[in-house]
């Protein structure tokens, strides 16, 4: 699993928030989404080999523009995750 993090132009309100997730929640491998119109940015955490170029697409669809993407390696921390391995 990676986290995708998006830089986002444009975001004005939580409306805006809303759409820029459901963009990107409409790509395959994508598990969750959330914007943040403060930040002015958006993460997806998603299954390996997302395809970032369509999150970039379907957010710049809508009339955002999107910046700097960046990927890293993400681990899912559930409530055992709190206590080590």
């Amino acid at each position: 699993m990676v986290k995708v993090v998006l830089s986002v132009e444009g975001m004005r309100c939580g409306m805006c928030e809303s759409h820029v997730a459901d963009q990107i929640r409409k790509v395959p491998l994508v598990l969750k989404a959330k914007a943040n119109h403060h930040k002015n940015e958006a993460y997806a955490i998603a299954g390996d080999g997302v395809d970032t170029d369509a999150i970039k697409a379907n957010i710049e669809s809508q009339g955002y523009e999107v910046g700097r993407i960046t990927i890293a390696p993400y681990e899912r921390k559930g409530l055992f995750g709190l206590f080590g391995k």
